[in-house]
């Protein structure tokens, strides 16, 4: 089984959750965490150095690939693991992979500061990684 572990480039539980899910025996796309946390701020000065707005920065090369390699393993998962602290782009993934009726469960740290409605979306929260890979062994 793939599993996509969706989660914020600065999330140093994202590794951890994906090496996990490989000692249970499954396939686990992280790769999109490789550029490490900043690459962000760095993609968007480097857009700005060259004059370039959001909207021609999005067009580029460096978003078009980045975007179709997530976008490809998203398409062949079979399953989600939403990695807490997160971002926009996780939750965009999240609703993505939900639309395609793909199971997503959500990892939390703890009870969340801030209440987010739309985690109803997920198929299931959680607090413990082993519930998570118990859910994956039933799929």
């Amino acid at each position: 089984m793939k599993v996509y572990i969706l989660g914020s480039l600065r999330n140093p539980r994202v590794p951890q959750v994906a090496a996990a899910v490989r000692s249970a025996g499954h396939q686990a796309f992280d790769d999109w965490f490789s550029p490490g946390p900043e690459t962000d701020e760095h993609w968007q000065a480097y857009e700005k150095a060259r004059g370039r707005t959001y909207k021609e920065a999005l067009a580029g090369a460096h978003a078009e690939a980045a975007f179709w390699l997530d976008k490809s393993n998203l398409d062949t998962s079979d399953a989600g693991i939403l990695v807490g602290p997160y971002g926009k782009s996780a939750m965009a993934e999240m609703g993505y992979l939900r639309g395609r009726r793909v199971p997503v469960y959500v990892l939390l740290d703890g009870e969340p500061e801030r209440y987010d409605l739309m985690l109803k979306f997920a198929s299931s929260i959680h607090y413990d990684l082993d519930e998570i890979l118990e859910k994956l062994r039933g799929l």
